[in-house]
C-alpha cells in the first residue's frame, strides 16, 4: 500500500499488508539478474508510454512487475516455477488475481535473458490486443 501519513491506495495495492510491502522493497533492492534486464525495458514509460512498478504489493503477492493502467502483471520465473507445487501456486495465485480484473503474463529467466526484444513485443501484442477497458 501506498502510505500517505497513514492513508493507503487500495485499489493500487488491493489491501497489501504492511509486510507485504516490507517484502516488497527488500525484493527491489534485490532484483535478479532478468528482473533487472527487464526493469530497464519497462522503466520511465520506456515500452508503449505506459507506466509498470516493480515489485509491486498486490493483495497478499507481490507481482514482479505491475501496470495499473492496463492491470497487467507482468511475472518472470526461474526454473523452481516449473515444479508442480509452484506451477499449483502459480495457477492459483494468477486466478486470484484475475478475480480483481488483473491479467498476468509470464516469461522465463531465459526468454528476458536471451531474448529480450521478442519478450517485448510478446507484451506490445498483449497489451495491444487485450486493451483494458
Amino acid at each position: 500500500m501506498a502510505f500517505l501519513g497513514n492513508t493507503f491506495d487500495h485499489l493500487l495495492h488491493l489491501g497489501a499488508d504492511e509486510d507485504t510491502f516490507n517484502t516488497a522493497r527488500h525484493l527491489r533492492e534485490n532484483l535478479t539478474k532478468p528482473e533487472k534486464i527487464l526493469w530497464n525495458e519497462l522503466k520511465n514509460r520506456k515500452l508503449l508510454g505506459l507506466k509498470f512498478r516493480r515489485q509491486h504489493p498486490l493483495h497478499f503477492y507481490i507481482a514482479d512487475f505491475y501496470c495499473h493502467e492496463q492491470h497487467l502483471v507482468i511475472e518472470v520465473d526461474g526454473g523452481v516455477h516449473l515444479l508442480e507445487q509452484h506451477k499449483e501456486h502459480d495457477e492459483n495465485r494468477t486466478a486470484e488475481l484475475e478475480r480483481y480484473g488483473i491479467r498476468v503474463i509470464r516469461f522465463t529467466n531465459d526468454q528476458v535473458i536471451n531474448s529480450i526484444d521478442e519478450v517485448k513485443q510478446a507484451i506490445i501484442r498483449f497489451v495491444q490486443n487485450n486493451p483494458h477497458s
